[in-house]
């Protein structure tokens, strides 16, 4: 360690692991939404400190949605299931520190020897925590290939919802984007923060596996707190009013977390499962659209997104609602098919933003990547996708990735490891 102690990052993450928490709580309300507090949260937290890592849950699922995002995905290269279990071991310890401010390994970047190699890349020295969180998940193919191979043992233990998710009208998946054996979610509010963690457990994933895709994301698409306020996705309109929160347990209990008896639960109970897909928007013909024809294909308003036929975004919606003879939600609206009244189920989302340059033919390479987390994605996100068969939000949008992931419930203690349960 340098003469003048902690450095300025270690400071940051140290001061504020003790006053993490979550976002206050809004109205109490019915079963979903902003006005579905079940009981206060805690005091709000700053931008720049650190977000507990050992839970009952992996951090970065309910947690207050951070503005940054780095997901990657990864294939395993090795077939050894104990070099498996030892990176996952050096994967915590690192995640560890770095959620709490400190760099990835005990040295750090600079406190070692002049000829030693770093044990932390050095990026993020002198910043904050920045509220980071790491969240792994476990694909279907780390269970058993694509042909069937069981390479580390762990056929028999996939649970049965832990499938590749089905093809849907409109899709044009790109495999070369899609799937993987293991992911990490790395949010924060510095994207700086974010990608030094992952390049970070990239390297200590070196030999062990290797990157299969990654998406960066700014701008949250939803919220995940009641005190969070609705964010704009890249069409112009809030995007997530009805989403699940951290504020409301009991729906979390229902929508989110596997529970003892779930199918595959003697290892993920309290985990859930998360489901990605990498949504381009088509923003040319967006932007030529009326007024009117956006707020019919979304069915709230685009400046206070209230649904139509009410005033504020919290208005309950209500699908009997006509304005000259005609359903002011119309049955088309993306509102109307992924209501949870008309879904019949929910899913907690957890999105981001991207603009991934153009595509060569003028027009920008933006979207949606949408991250759902649920108790079971056959009823869950499959659902409500196949509710949106008929949406007309369909005409502007094109899932291009898709990838789903079985994550397993929170680090408890100091030996503990991301996956013990499953590999013990």
């Amino acid at each position: 360690m340098s003469s003048d102690g902690l450095s300025r990052r270690r400071f940051f993450g140290l001061a504020g692991a003790g006053t993490a928490g979550v976002l206050a709580a809004g109205a109490a309300g019915g079963v979903i939404g902003r006005a579905t507090a079940e009981e206060p949260a805690t005091a709000a937290v700053a931008a720049t400190d650190a977000v507990p890592f050992s839970g009952a849950h992996q951090a970065g699922i309910v947690t207050p949605a951070q503005d940054r995002l780095h997901f990657v995905a990864f294939d395993v290269i090795t077939d050894d299931r104990a070099e498996l279990v030892e990176m996952l071991q050096a994967w915590t310890a690192a995640a560890r520190r770095m959620t709490a401010g400190q760099d990835a390994g005990e040295v750090g970047a600079v406190d070692g020897g002049q000829y030693d190699v770093p044990d932390d890349t050095g990026e993020a020295l002198g910043l904050p925590a920045s509220g980071l969180t790491l969240t792994v998940g476990f694909g279907p193919t780390l269970f058993s290939t694509a042909d069937g191979v069981d390479r580390f043992g762990l056929a028999a233990r996939r649970p049965e919802p832990l499938t590749e998710l089905p093809g849907f009208p409109g899709d044009a998946i790109d495999p070369a984007i899609s799937g993987g054996d293991l992911c990490v979610q790395a949010c924060a509010n510095d994207p700086q923060v974010a990608v030094h963690a992952v390049r970070n457990l990239v390297r200590l994933g070196a030999g062990v596996v290797s990157v299969r895709w990654s998406q960066l994301g700014f701008g949250r698409t939803s919220s995940t707190s009641s005190a969070q306020a609705t964010p704009r996705n890249l069409f112009g309109f809030k995007d997530g009013t009805d989403n699940l929160k951290a504020e409301a347990p009991k729906a979390l209990d229902q929508f989110v977390w596997v529970a003892d008896g779930d199918p595959g639960a003697d290892w993920l109970a309290g985990g859930s499962y998360v489901v990605t897909r990498r949504i381009r928007m088509r923003i040319e013909p967006w932007d030529t659209s009326t007024l009117a024809e956006q707020e019919a294909t979304i069915g709230r308003t685009k400046k206070a997104g209230a649904p139509l036929g009410q005033r504020g975004e919290f208005d309950p919606v209500d699908f009997t609602t006509q304005v000259d003879g005609e359903f002011a939600v119309p049955q088309t609206s993306h509102v109307f098919l992924a209501h949870p009244t008309n879904s019949g189920t929910a899913i907690l989302r957890r999105g981001y933003s991207f603009v991934d340059g153009s595509d060569g033919l003028g027009r920008l390479d933006a979207g949606l990547f949408f991250i759902a987390y649920q108790r079971d994605p056959g009823t869950g996100f499959v659902q409500v996708q196949k509710n949106l068969r008929m949406d007309a939000m369909n005409e502007y949008i094109q899932h291009t990735s898709s990838a789903v992931f079985a994550c397993p419930p929170g680090v408890t203690g100091d030996d503990d490891w991301w996956g013990r349960a499953l590999f013990s």
